[in-house]
């Protein structure tokens, strides 16, 4: 894997880490995300870093292995340019559920 492809791991899994880090001290629960606008917009900005890392490693190499790939790209456009149809119920599964997945595999694509 070339340094490109790397810093672009690198920038997805702090992206992830720094969404984590906006849970401590406090819930993890829809409703707590919800009425906070601060905190879902800092999420969405995560999750379009995310997306844009993730799309400059499908660039570099249109054949790297990642579950998900060009959907994480697809959230990412739809966060920017459909902004008014971003729904919070899709993010906040995105948060919980994918988002861990995504943390072990590219932990373990660094690690290699």
């Amino acid at each position: 894997m070339n340094e490109k492809v790397l810093k672009c791991l690198y920038d997805i899994k702090f992206a992830i880490l720094e969404i984590d880090s906006f849970f401590v001290g406090r819930e993890k629960r829809f409703e707590e995300y919800s009425k906070d606008l601060i905190l879902k917009r800092a999420i969405e900005r995560d999750l379009e870093i995310i997306g844009e890392a993730m799309n400059r490693i499908l660039k570099e190499d249109p054949l790297f292995r990642i579950d998900n790939a060009r959907r994480i790209v697809g959230l990412r456009n739809q966060i920017i340019h459909g902004y008014d149809s971003v729904s919070e119920e899709n993010i906040w599964g995105i948060v919980v559920i994918h988002l861990p997945k995504l943390q072990k595999e590219v932990d373990l694509l660094i690690d290699s």
